[in-house]
Formats: structure tokens, sequence, C-alpha cells
């Protein structure tokens, strides 16, 4: 094996993959797996996170969970080390869209939201870091948004979520980079996802949005796999407090 692709192996490492039911959660989860990792799939359909897992083979394992529950999350960390281990790398790709307007935003949409998409990626990770510590090697990969930086409509709740993330991310590097776990973000722009079918069964927003991306297309989920294993290697070992927005170009126009 050259040089250049040892940087993106990942035999011997271990993964957790939030949202690994579906979208590009899946794509993370196979993509890790196709890497050489041992990669634990996390979310709350059972039957989904089986039939990934099956696919897979003996590299997979799957906790159903429902990390919107915030009380439930230092269990849920040590159901996730039990198959293969402590992970090295957790991927943060859980997450909702309640789609309410401002003026229709309830406390529960509000609450589900910022509990599934900011507060679940950072006590996950607190108490998976240590174990990242002791072995002075991690990789954590949070999902950010074209809402991060982009105003959307009816995507009050859900864009101040994935604001939150854009600091998030930088705060974890601050926190955590001298120990050797590098923090960062992916922010997709519009993949044809659960999250996105309301985009998607609209052909003429659907070319619109490929329209506004600087190649022309809306994304195709292995599109992610590249930045995504990049983010999870030692070939980013430099790189770290960064948000990579794989959109296309979307947000440079």
């Amino acid at each position: 094996m050259s040089n250049a692709a040892q940087m993106f192996d990942l035999t011997g490492r271990v993964a957790c993959v939030t949202g690994a039911s579906a979208g590009l959660g899946q794509q993370a989860a196979i993509a890790l797996a196709a890497a050489g990792a041992k990669v634990v799939g996390v979310a709350r359909r059972a039957d989904a996170l089986t039939a990934w897992a099956e696919a897979t083979g003996a590299n997979a394992a799957t906790v159903a969970a429902d990390l919107s529950q915030r009380d439930q999350i230092s269990d849920i960390a040590a159901q996730i080390a039990e198959p293969f281990g402590a992970p090295d790398i957790i991927v943060h790709a859980a997450g909702i869209n309640t789609r309410e307007t401002a003026d229709d935003v309830t406390a529960e949409g509000w609450d589900v939201t910022m509990n599934l998409n900011l507060a679940a990626p950072f006590f996950l990770t607190q108490a998976l870091v240590p174990a990242m510590k002791a072995k002075g090697w991690g990789r954590i990969v949070n999902f950010a948004s074209l809402q991060t930086t982009r105003a959307f409509p009816a995507g009050l709740s859900y864009g101040a979520s994935k604001a939150g993330i854009g600091q998030l991310t930088r705060a974890m590097a601050e926190s955590w980079s001298g120990d050797g776990i590098n923090a960062n973000a992916i922010g997709p722009g519009f993949f044809p996802t659960e999250l996105t079918g309301p985009v998607f069964a609209d052909p003429e927003r659907a070319a619109r949005n490929a329209a506004q991306t600087c190649v022309g297309r809306n994304g195709k989920l292995e599109d992610i796999d590249g930045p995504l294993l990049f983010l999870c290697s030692d070939a980013s070992a430099f790189v770290t407090g960064q948000v990579l927005m794989v959109d296309g170009g979307y947000t440079a126009k």
C-alpha cells in the first residue's frame, strides 16, 4: 500500500456513526467500513440498522437508541463501546428538521431539534473522549449544513442548531486537539435523503438548487465518501476546527 493510500486506511480503527439507518449517515457507515474500520451504527430504527449491518458483515454492529433523549446518552455511549471497544472515530449524522416557520415554532419542536442536532453530538462525544485521550488519537466529524450560514424558509430552529454545530466544532477542536483528537464538520449541500425529501419532491425546486451550485447538479450520496474519509483518517492530521462544505459550490455563489 502506498503512503498516500495508508493515510486514508482505517484498518484497526473503530468508528461510531449516528443516523446510520438512512441517508448520509448510512452512506458514512458504508464508506468507513469499506475503508477498513469496524463500525457501530446508531439510530432509532432497529430494522433499517440491522439491514445495513447484515449487508456490511462482521465489521458492523448496531445500537438502536433515541439520541434526542439526553438522559440516555451515557448508557448509549456504553452500548457503543461494547462490540469492538471504545471508538476512535465518531460521526454525528443524526438530525431532524421540523420545518416549522418562525411564527409556528413550538417548544416541543425546538427542544427535540436542539437535543438531537446539537446537544447529542456534544454529550455523546464528551462521553467517548476519555478513551480517545488515552490512545492519543481521535476524529470527531459533526454534520453542519447550508443553514450553518444561510437562512432558509421554515428553518429557524434547524438553522439555529446547525449554526451551533459550526461553533461546537471549533470549541471541540480548541478543547481536545491537543490530545490528538481532531474535530471538524461536513456541511452537505442538497443530497437526496429523507431529510430533504420535500425538496426533491418538487422537481422545479430541485433544479433551482442544482443551478445554484458551481458544478451544476445536486449531490449524490457517494460524493460524501472522500471528504469523510479525509476527516476520519491520518490524512487530516493538521486539520481541525473546520467546516468543510460539500455542496458543489452552492455557498460559493
